[in-house]
């Protein structure tokens, strides 16, 4: 018998279905393993809806220090970069489309650090003059339905269109090559981002706004990428930059858009 569910982030039987074989890196009977899998994945869920701290997991859950290692491995095998990459791939085809996208969108959001400066991410910690904020910059990649693709992670006074190049690589790498065409705001403006994506054989397109328009405008293809900012706010762990490590920011993004994506894939079957 499954215990019933404690709390709005555990993983649904449906949801763990589909999502096990990815967490399994040990045989669910490995000698050495003293906690439920699906109950360190829970502990995670928690943590990203919650934003919580490692050490204020619920006592009911299994202990942080456990739940924390087995993250570690998860993050290090990039575990839930497989698992969104594959959903997207069913996403995709249950709604009538190719299983990978031809173009996509890009853009970054400004991650502020806790009181300006957190002893986690302090040392990553740059000034966004746009946004005045100092903090962690996270750029990233995503289809035209929003889904995520690749993410980099930066201090927030590195430019955007720095960027580029990295996020069309991983693209072009998960993809199989399929991507065509990338839709970006005027902050990617200049022969250097141009160039970049045209290395991966991408044409990056500037979307602008109407001229002599002011205030909020819904740009065509541009929103996709702001609906996604949207979504990834509603986790409170990515709502400030808490992370010693890039790598562990960077694939937080994708722990999010697993839960995301599970639960989308779970209301379309």
């Amino acid at each position: 018998m499954l215990p019933a569910r404690s709390y709005p982030s555990d993983v649904t039987d449906d949801e763990w279905s589909f999502v096990a074989s990815y967490l399994a890196l040990l045989r669910e009977d490995a000698p050495q393993r003293r906690h439920p899998l699906r109950a360190l994945f829970n502990a995670l869920r928690y943590l990203g809806h919650t934003g919580c701290q490692w050490r204020y997991l619920p006592h009911d859950l299994p202990p942080w220090q456990a739940v924390y290692q087995q993250w570690t491995r998860w993050r290090d095998a990039r575990v839930f970069e497989s698992i969104v990459h594959d959903l997207n791939v069913l996403q995709r085809l249950l709604l009538d489309r190719a299983a990978t996208p031809t173009a996509i969108v890009l853009d970054g959001r400004t991650l502020q650090s806790t009181l300006q400066s957190t002893p986690e991410s302090g040392h990553r910690a740059g000034y966004d003059g746009a946004k005045r904020r100092k903090g962690s910059k996270a750029h990233i990649a995503v289809d035209t339905l929003g889904q995520l693709l690749s993410v980099v992670i930066t201090s927030a006074n590195e430019q955007e269109r720095e960027q580029v190049g990295e996020l069309c690589e991983r693209v072009q790498e998960i993809t199989g090559q399929t991507v065509q065409v990338g839709f970006v705001d005027h902050g990617y403006t200049g022969e250097d981002p141009q160039y970049a994506a045209a290395v991966h054989e991408i044409d990056l397109q500037v979307v602008r706004k109407p001229e002599g328009q002011t205030g909020f405008v819904l740009l065509p293809r541009r929103w996709v990428v702001e609906r996604s900012f949207a979504w990834l706010s509603r986790f409170r762990r990515l709502a400030r930059d808490y992370e010693r490590l890039s790598s562990t920011l960077q694939q937080l993004h994708f722990v999010v858009f697993a839960c995301i994506m599970l639960a989308r894939n779970a209301n379309s079957t």
